[in-house]
């Protein structure tokens, strides 16, 4: 295992000002999927922060879904062109169902949807078509959001006894193309995440509906991880939300990408394609 002590590896790590400081006048915090007129993103503000972020290669093994709330793993897709969602949906969505029930168990595996990011630096990230990396430490469901996927994604007269199973949301997620040594994505290990203290719910606006993420406050305590050089062979599960909250088993994991000062000069930008499913048992 190595350490690379970086200098402000990530940029806009979600210390909301002052811990109370919630949104505008006391409103509570909303962050816009698509850049208003005026190119506002949302009614807060985050802060920098640097910290150290830790190699996994080695010693992949000490970190599972239920112990960190991310687990890395080997294997090329079947699917290799990301560039049609319809055919994303129709061949990669299939493989990832068969493949998730056999790494976790699952009875039922629903994706729901995807995202593919290439960086384009100066452009904005405004559109479905032009994602690119988040340079933002978030959790990509809550308690409440999770529910409403389960609604949302299932038939009416399925979700009252499914609900009362374990499930979980997951985000499956790989590089493309080459490895991901620019704007990598960055993992906090559950183990060190006050819950009490350290997230804090956000509206989540869309153009047709509202959906609601974690943001994550600033704790020196908390223990970041990545891959360097993460493959297009490799792949990373990151639990969003899981049901099974018994003060034990890993409930999210904050994520975010983050400028690698350890990146080599030249570097493609980074490509990259996650599918959040819900994973029910």
């Amino acid at each position: 295992m190595s350490l690379f002590p970086l200098v402000s590896p990530i940029r806009n790590t979600n210390k909301l000002i002052r811990s109370s400081a919630l949104g505008v006048h006391g409103s509570p915090p909303y962050t816009l999927i698509n850049a208003d007129a005026a190119g506002r993103t949302g009614n807060w503000v985050p802060e920098p922060n640097d910290v150290e972020i830790h190699d996994v290669r080695g010693d992949e093994a000490a970190f599972t879904l239920d112990t960190a709330g991310f687990q890395f793993f080997a294997g090329a897709p079947d699917h290799t062109s990301f560039t049609d969602d319809a055919d994303i949906r129709a061949k990669y969505y299939s493989e990832s169902i068969a493949l998730l029930k056999l790494l976790t168990g699952a009875r039922r595996v629903v994706p729901f949807d995807h995202t593919v990011r290439r960086r384009r630096p100066g452009e904005r990230d405004d559109a479905p078509d032009r994602r690119q990396p988040v340079p933002q430490v978030h959790i990509d469901q809550t308690a409440a959001s999770a529910a409403a996927r389960m609604h949302r994604h299932l038939p009416p007269a399925d979700v009252p006894a499914l609900l009362r199973r374990r499930f979980q949301i997951l985000n499956l997620w790989r590089p493309l193309g080459h490895p991901a040594r620019d704007w990598p994505l960055a993992l906090c290990d559950f183990r060190s995440v006050d819950r009490a203290r350290d997230v804090v719910p956000i509206t989540l606006r869309y153009p047709d509906h509202n959906g609601e993420t974690y943001g994550v406050r600033f704790a020196p305590g908390h223990r970041w991880w990545y891959m360097r050089g993460m493959r297009p062979d490799e792949f990373v599960l990151i639990k969003c939300f899981d049901s099974q909250d018994d003060g034990q088993t890993a409930v999210f994991t904050p994520h975010t990408a983050f400028d690698d000062p350890t990146t080599p000069e030249g570097a493609p930008f980074r490509e990259s394609v996650e599918l959040r499913m819900l994973v029910i048992y």
